[in-house]
C-alpha cells in the first residue's frame, strides 16, 4: 500500500489541461505525522448544486471540506491545497490505514447519487486525476470511493459512478487478491479485508460496499460472483 509505480498507459493519456478555480475553505489543517497523499477518495455532493456544496464546504460551522469540487458542467474548484489536510473522509480505513484525511486528496462530484455522472464532469475528473496521480506518484489502486473506506456509513460515489471507465484509462484499479476456499459470509469478509476493506463493518455492510464498487446491479444473498469480483481470475 502507498505510493508506487504508475501504469505505463497513464503516461500516454491525452487529456486537456485542468482549468481550476479557487475558493479557499477555512476547514483544513496540516497533515498529521508528516503524512503525504497516498490515496484519492471520490465522493458525491448529494446537494442541489455544486455552488451549494462549495458554500457548505467553506462554512466554518459545517466543519467539512474537500480539496476539489467538480461541477456537472465541468468546472473544477479547489477549496484546499493538496498539501493540506481537508476534512472529507471521516472515520474509516483502507488496507489497515486510518486517518484517511491525512493520507488522501478528496474530490467531491456534483451528483445526487440517483443518476449517471455528467460527461463534462467525468472528463474533468479524468484530467484532474491524471494530474494528481502523476504529481504524488499515487497508484491507480489507491483511487477509492468513500464507501470503500467507510462501509455501511457512506455510500458515495454510489451505484451510478462509472468505475470501469476510470479503470480502462488507468485512473483506478481494483486490488485483486487470490481466491479463498469456502463460500460463507466469513470467507467473504476475509477476502474483502485482504482486498482493502479493513474498516470496522459487518458482513452485509462489506458486501454492499463491494457491490457498489464492482457489481452495482447486484441484489440478494452472497453469490460466487461477489467472490469473483475481488479475486484474481
Amino acid at each position: 500500500m502507498g505510493p508506487g509505480a504508475l501504469p505505463a498507459r497513464r503516461w500516454q493519456l491525452s487529456l486537456p489541461p485542468v482549468d481550476i478555480h479557487h475558493c479557499p475553505s477555512p476547514n483544513c489543517g496540516p497533515r498529521r505525522d508528516g503524512l503525504t497523499p497516498q490515496l484519492v477518495v471520490l465522493h458525491y455532493t448529494a446537494m442541489a448544486s455544486a455552488e451549494a456544496a462549495i458554500e457548505r464546504l467553506c462554512d466554518p460551522a459545517a466543519e467539512v471540506s474537500a480539496h476539489y469540487v467538480i461541477c456537472k458542467s465541468g468546472p473544477v474548484t479547489q477549496l484546499v491545497g493538496e498539501g493540506m489536510r481537508a476534512w472529507h473522509a471521516g472515520a474509516g480505513a483502507w488496507h489497515g490505514l486510518d486517518d484517511i484525511n491525512s493520507r488522501s486528496i478528496g474530490i467531491e462530484l456534483d451528483n445526487d447519487g440517483q443518476e449517471p455522472f455528467a460527461e463534462p464532469l467525468m472528463q474533468s475528473l479524468e484530467a484532474l486525476l491524471h494530474r494528481i496521480l502523476m504529481g504524488w506518484a499515487i497508484p491507480a489502486e489507491n483511487v477509492i470511493g468513500h464507501s470503500d473506506m467507510a462501509p455501511g456509513r457512506k455510500f458515495d460515489p454510489g451505484p451510478h459512478f462509472d468505475w470501469q471507465r476510470l479503470e480502462a484509462k488507468g485512473l483506478a484499479a481494483p486490488t485483486l487478491v487470490p481466491s479463498v476456499d469456502g463460500r460463507t459470509a466469513a470467507d467473504f469478509m476475509r477476502l474483502a479485508r485482504t482486498a482493502g476493506y479493513t474498516a470496522q463493518a459487518d458482513a452485509q455492510a462489506l458486501l454492499d460496499a463491494v457491490r457498489l464498487r464492482h457489481r452495482p446491479e447486484a441484489r440478494g444473498p452472497l453469490t460466487q460472483a461477489d467472490f469473483d469480483a475481488l479475486s484474481r481470475r
